[in-house]
């Protein structure tokens, strides 16, 4: 069964303006898939409603068997800001979610110390715990911040061009951590973003967006072995998958 059924979603907004239409997309668990298409077609829409922050017009998304209808702890979404608390350390960012809802917060942190202690490691943030976010710079914001969403161990990680405001090379570096991170932490994850060579190097399967509203024009399967890096770039399976996903968006 996989853990994600999107079911001919359909969003209109008060304003009129169609984001998707007849949007559908199965995901297996454990796979990583890239969602890339032209600006306003639906994508950080599609984010929200699978995230259950947005209801759709019509259509359903089932989470491993159970329809979504309200945001919950087996989802997190990564914004395109990292959106830390200034007045919290890293360590106490990454307990946030953890302390929210949850009446024994107390009693529970007692038993997570070592979760966040691997995670402040995993995401290369160690000498910075008790950092306030003002001390730190924009790419280890942005690490935080993905360990903030991992902290609850969600079976879907959803990313919204969490690196998009970043310089080329710190990008770059950022996106080859995301790969490493994401073996390691055993998640679902689906990224949006505007970078075919980003999509390509993160995802087993990237999926194309017509412009809005946002539908599937296709769905290309990339043939690149794991763990990955930027030498990859230069394989034939590389420049064949971004020869097709070029030529589905110009469809």
């Amino acid at each position: 069964m996989p853990i994600i059924t999107a079911d001919c979603l359909n969003v209109t907004y008060p304003n009129r303006v169609e984001a998707l239409h007849s949007f559908s997309l199965e995901m297996e668990r454990g796979e990583f898939v890239a969602i890339v298409g032209p600006s306003g077609c639906g994508k950080s829409t599609l984010l929200r409603v699978l995230a259950g922050l947005l209801k759709p017009t019509s259509g359903t998304v089932i989470l491993d068997g159970e329809p979504v209808t309200q945001p919950s702890r087996h989802v997190s979404l990564l914004f395109q800001e990292p959106s830390l608390l200034p007045w919290r350390t890293v360590e106490q960012n990454l307990r946030l979610p953890l302390e929210v809802g949850n009446p024994h917060a107390k009693l529970d942190l007692s038993g997570s110390e070592s979760r966040v202690s691997d995670l402040i490691r995993l995401v290369g943030l160690e000498g910075f715990e008790h950092a306030h976010p003002r001390e730190l710079s924009g790419g280890m914001a942005r690490r935080a911040a993905l360990a903030r969403a991992l902290i609850t161990q969600p079976p879907v990680l959803l990313l919204d061009e969490p690196f998009g405001a970043l310089d080329a090379m710190t990008r770059e570096s950022l996106i080859a951590s995301l790969e490493s991170i994401w073996r390691v932490a055993t998640t679902t994850g689906l990224m949006v973003t505007h970078s075919i060579r980003e999509s390509i190097f993160l995802a087993d399967r990237v999926v194309i967006c017509t412009p809005r509203p946002g539908q599937v024009a296709g769905i290309v399967k990339i043939n690149l072995p794991r763990p990955r890096n930027w030498e990859m770039e230069g394989l034939p399976e590389f420049i064949a998958s971004k020869n097709e996903i070029r030529a589905l968006l110009s469809l």
